[in-house]
């Protein structure tokens, strides 16, 4: 059973890459969950997710020291970086944005990047990191974009007794998305979600008369 006060910290598409990072955090004291929840469903609403994600969950408490971790066994693997690495060809603004969508790149990237503008005179402080990393979780906060065509689907499968709209009810009412930080948001904004609510109380109420009408035809049928 999953810890409800563990949040998805890093998510990998080949198993020996969570183990490793496993590994390493439970080195450091801190204890790790490992699982596979992505969902098709998921997918169709938008979110960014695969069907072969792993994922490793922490405490949110640990979250601060995992990435500290993580970044000094980055720091540590800079000695050694081949001279033909690709972060070398990018531009000042390239390595910027890394900074800046520090959720889309892996720790050694992220470090090698601040070394190479630190050695092109343009060295970024700690104070600039946390407003890019507090920038990039407003951003990331925001509600995913209407999901009037899903909405509307939902309707139509409810008030016919389909089972897809409790399903589509359900996940607009209740999806939540984890941010970089491990707190959870709503995927939704609180307008998508209430439609959400109301399609799947429509499909609550509809799902058993409809069931109920198909017995009883088939009731009828055998005579």
């Amino acid at each position: 059973m999953n810890n409800p006060d563990f949040s998805i910290f890093r998510t990998f598409t080949k198993v020996g890459q969570a183990l490793e990072l496993r590994e390493l955090l439970e080195n450091h004291g801190i204890h790790t969950e490992m699982g596979d929840n992505a969902s098709q469903l998921d997918n169709s609403f938008g979110a960014n997710h695969s069907l072969d994600q792993v994922e490793v969950r922490i405490d949110v408490a640990d979250f601060e020291k995992a990435e500290k971790i993580l970044a000094d066994h980055a720091r540590d693997l800079l000695e050694n970086v081949s001279e033909d690495y690709y972060l070398f060809e990018f531009s000042d603004d390239e390595l910027y944005e890394i900074l800046e969508k520090q959720d889309e790149w892996n720790e050694f990237d992220i470090e090698l990047s601040k070394k190479l503008l630190g050695e092109r005179g343009k060295p970024v402080d700690e104070a600039t990191l946390t407003a890019m990393r507090n920038q990039r979780i407003l951003l990331l906060a925001k509600p995913e974009k209407d999901q009037k065509g899903w909405i509307i689907a939902g309707y139509i499968f409810a008030v016919l007794g389909g089972f897809f709209g409790l399903i589509i009810g359900y996940f607009l009412w209740t999806s939540k998305k984890t941010l970089p930080n491990g707190v959870k948001v709503y995927s939704y904004s609180k307008k998508n979600r209430k439609h959400g609510q109301y399609i799947f109380l429509i499909g609550l109420i509809v799902l058993p008369f409809y069931l109920m009408s198909r017995s009883l035809g088939v009731f009828i049928q055998t005579f």
